[in-house]
């Protein structure tokens, strides 16, 4: 089981969300207060079991609503994912992959481990 590892920041807080070995799995944004960070997670735990995937990377592929997750790549041609919520905003974004398949893989863990514990940040 995973778990979802709240982190203070310079600027308020955010978190990630690490598979059973420890790995990184996504990343949220910086949430400003503790408690609108736990409903970032909260919205992570609703959404990503549900959420269809979209993949932008093949210009063939059929639109998907939201909630959903978009799997496209960046700059350095590595493949990425991010979850969007039902209003369309990003609750979660993925680290680069070089594969596509391991970008899928990505998003497997993500609902695999959705309704993992919270650990909350040292003081």
């Amino acid at each position: 089981m995973g778990k979802f590892a709240i982190n203070k920041t310079n600027t308020g807080f955010n978190f990630q969300l690490k598979a059973g070995n420890g790995e990184p799995i996504g990343i949220s944004e910086v949430y400003a207060s503790l408690a609108s960070c736990k409903k970032g997670i909260a919205s992570v735990q609703k959404n990503a079991p549900v959420a269809g995937v979209q993949d932008l990377t093949d210009e063939g592929a059929a639109a998907v609503k939201h909630p959903k997750f978009e799997v496209y790549t960046d700059k350095k041609g590595e493949f990425r994912f991010r979850l969007k919520a039902t209003n369309g905003e990003v609750i979660l974004a993925s680290e680069g992959y070089a594969k596509k398949a391991s970008c899928l893989n990505g998003i497997e863990s993500v609902r695999k481990n959705a309704d993992s514990e919270i650990v909350l940040p040292q003081e």
